[in-house]
């Protein structure tokens, strides 16, 4: 359990911010063993673009498996909704010393600042990057996060930062009909507000007092996460990254997926209405052609209807459809 204490000046300074690279940052993470509910196509897709594309940086980071991406890679949100650009810029511009300071992170296993530099190996691409003192390592960093968000998300990031940004609007409504303390709360079964302690269930344990947070939503984060900018020491706030609802998809990781597939599942889940293949490649973040293709598994099956009106062609679940989802 994480404690943060706040005072009542840090609680009316807590704010929301939309992050681009927060949701980049979490695909390097090892949460593709098991992806949350909604989360697997873009994971999915993150992995494959990873694999094939030349992003040495960025694939020796999703190598690690300790659960930790260098921080210099989503940096701190300066504003409640930084583009894309205002954020590689960031990156950019991170010093040296930093970025060799948090790949001793990397290399030692845990976040803890001053490591003696042994620890476990580091993929070449890391070991080079200290070696050279990480000189050039800030512009290859953001020109490869360049690339992995053009192949990966921006032609879905609109869909997504209008989910986050309901969700943010939510919270702004819970906020003004129920006050801070109750916010909280609300947010992820593992977080609470209690005495004046934000309490986050972590595999981490410990306590500290802060000026204020800065909440973060997620569509891929599997729980709550607490990133603090030691470097930085008490002038930024910690960055508390929570999911948002179910995700993109609402079929969840339950019988229904295990039996279908997480995307097939997602789509039947979806099809309560008639609704467009391109209808369903926006709402779920995916492309026309991937849904065309699980629409046609689905229809063979006898689980979804297809029909012509006008220049569309709409789908919809069957009572066997139904049947399943219910």
């Amino acid at each position: 359990m994480l404690q943060l204490t706040v005072d009542a000046a840090g609680l009316a300074q807590s704010r929301f911010a939309v992050s681009p690279l927060h949701e980049v940052a979490a695909t390097l993470l090892p949460w593709g063993l098991r992806p949350r509910p909604g989360a697997a196509p873009w994971l999915a897709r993150a992995r494959r673009t990873l694999r094939h594309e030349q992003l040495p940086l960025l694939t020796a980071c999703a190598l690690i498996d300790r659960g930790y991406v260098p921080d210099f890679l989503s940096p701190h949100p300066a504003g409640p909704a930084p583009t894309i650009d205002e954020e590689l810029a960031l990156v950019r511009a991170t010093p040296a010393d930093r970025i060799v300071t948090e790949l001793r992170v990397v290399r030692g296993g845990r976040p803890h600042i001053g490591l003696d530099g042994r620890g476990s190996e580091l993929p070449t691409v890391l070991r080079e990057a200290l070696d050279r003192d990480g000189a050039g390592i800030a512009d290859q960093a953001a020109d490869e996060l360049r690339r992995y968000w053009d192949l990966t998300f921006a032609a879905h990031w609109p869909r997504a930062k209008a989910e986050l940004d309901a969700d943010v609007d939510r919270c702004a409504d819970i906020l003004a009909r129920r006050g801070a303390a109750a916010l909280f709360s609300t947010l992820h079964p593992g977080m609470r507000w209690r005495d004046g302690t934000l309490e986050v269930a972590s595999r981490f344990c410990g306590s500290m007092d802060v000026p204020h947070v800065v909440l973060v939503p997620s569509l891929l984060a599997q729980r709550p996460t607490v990133a603090v900018d030691q470097l930085a020491g008490p002038r930024l706030p910690p960055i508390l990254n929570y999911p948002v609802g179910a995700g993109p998809t609402t079929a969840g990781d339950g019988p229904l997926a295990a039996l279908l597939g997480t995307t097939r599942a997602g789509l039947l889940t979806a099809l309560d209405h008639p609704t467009t293949t391109t209808s369903l490649a926006t709402a779920n973040f995916l492309s026309p052609a991937t849904v065309s293709y699980h629409l046609g598994v689905l229809l063979r099956a006898g689980l979804v209807t297809r029909t012509r009106k006008g220049r569309s062609v709409l789908y919809r679940r069957t009572p066997q459809g139904s049947r399943l989802t219910n």
